[in-house]
């Protein structure tokens, strides 16, 4: 089998600029004289590098893949961000990159990979066949959720990464990693001009039914959940949720219940596993100087009694102290008793809203009460 030698230093960022790559080798003989003479080019080229040695790898023959660049890059001003473009030995001569802010989904790495030139020639052209652009761009969401992930990682290249018919292949890269800052507060993630997608909070949870639902935050992506979700909800728990009769749940209504800034809201939604369905969802949204904030939940009208709110409930004040609020609001009608009565039994301070005689004032003060409340 034919491998491929290279230099391996923290200090050569392009290993090409030494003559610290040698393809296409075929016997131990030549592998050692390869490691000897691309040791001795980068002591001469480079006398300050440290040179830990060489790595030897099979050697990849894809003749018509694309060489492209990814990675993470750290802007001074906004923090990660996502990098994409035509990678190879030139790839500062060409200067084909696009750039894009964590978090990403697939449509948003699919509109970054638009953006390039390169991107062009990721179809079908001649006998050529189209490279695989969704493995190339699930690529760039995984390097995104690892940026988020490894606060360590303050650049990331992976270049070249070869795209062609059979997907993606990453033949060399490099990181470099520094000291995570401490977070200021709960789930904070500031050094990215968007939060990332708060993966942690993630769970699953079991109701008093005996069935479990997986709870997790809202996405953008989560859209066609609502309208069924709706379909399940009583005009008259609907009324009591919105404050009014609602019926027109159309796309500009629920992007705005779904797109959603995780750094200044949050919306947890509880989904069956086996059918997917979405079974209820609480959300609350932070004041400017984030000390409180609004909240707001909702659950199937027959999912009543399963202690799916109660738990819904919980998670929003758990993450509300988490994040370091000082207390959480709503405002709830007076012929609403059973969402008063889980309100009561969480600890809520109630009062009469003196806007709104038909309207009770809820509040928790989470420094007050840090303890769990347990079910009554």
């Amino acid at each position: 089998a034919r491998v491929v030698v290279k230099i391996l230093s923290r200090d050569i960022v392009h290993k090409s600029d030494v003559g610290g790559v040698r393809l296409n080798i075929g016997s131990a003989q030549e592998v050692r004289k390869a490691a000897d003479d691309i040791i001795a080019n980068a002591k001469k080229l480079k006398p300050a590098a440290r040179i830990d040695g060489v790595i030897v790898q099979p050697m990849v023959i894809r003749p018509k893949a694309r060489e492209l660049i990814a990675g993470i890059a750290d802007d001074p001003t906004f923090g990660p961000v996502i990098v994409f473009g035509r990678g190879g030995t030139a790839v500062e001569v060409i200067d084909d990159k696009a750039l894009a802010l964590p978090p990403l989904d697939l449509n948003l790495a699919h509109d970054l990979i638009r953006r390039t030139r390169v991107s062009r020639i990721l179809d079908r052209y001649r006998d050529v066949p189209a490279a695989r652009r969704d493995d190339v761009a699930l690529t760039l969401v995984k390097l995104a959720q690892l940026a988020a992930d490894v606060p360590e990682i303050r650049e990331l290249d992976i270049n070249p990464l070869l795209a062609d018919d059979a997907g993606v292949m990453a033949l060399d890269a490099r990181i470099a990693i520094s000291a995570a800052a401490a977070k200021s507060r709960g789930s904070d993630q500031s050094r990215f001009a968007l939060r990332p997608y708060p993966k942690e909070w993630e769970r699953h949870v079991k109701l008093a039914n005996g069935s479990e639902v997986f709870v997790r935050p809202v996405r953008p992506e989560d859209e066609p959940l609502y309208r069924p979700f709706f379909a399940h909800v009583s005009q008259e728990d609907l009324r009591l949720r919105f404050f009014a009769a609602v019926k027109d749940f159309n796309h500009a209504f629920i992007a705005r219940l779904t797109q959603i800034d995780y750094a200044r809201a949050m919306a947890f939604i509880a989904i069956d596993p086996p059918s997917g369905e979405m079974r209820g969802v609480v959300r609350m949204h932070a004041d400017a100087n984030y000390e409180t904030a609004e909240y707001a939940i909702l659950v199937r009208s027959d999912l009543k009694g399963v202690g799916l709110g109660w738990e819904l409930m919980q998670l929003i004040l758990d993450y509300a102290r988490n994040e370091g609020l000082k207390r959480i609001h709503g405002q709830v009608l007076h012929e609403n008793t059973t969402m008063l009565r889980m309100c009561r039994e969480l600890g809520f301070d109630l009062k009469p809203d003196p806007e709104d005689p038909d309207v009770c004032l809820a509040t928790y003060y989470l420094e007050k009460r840090p303890e769990r409340a347990a079910a009554g």
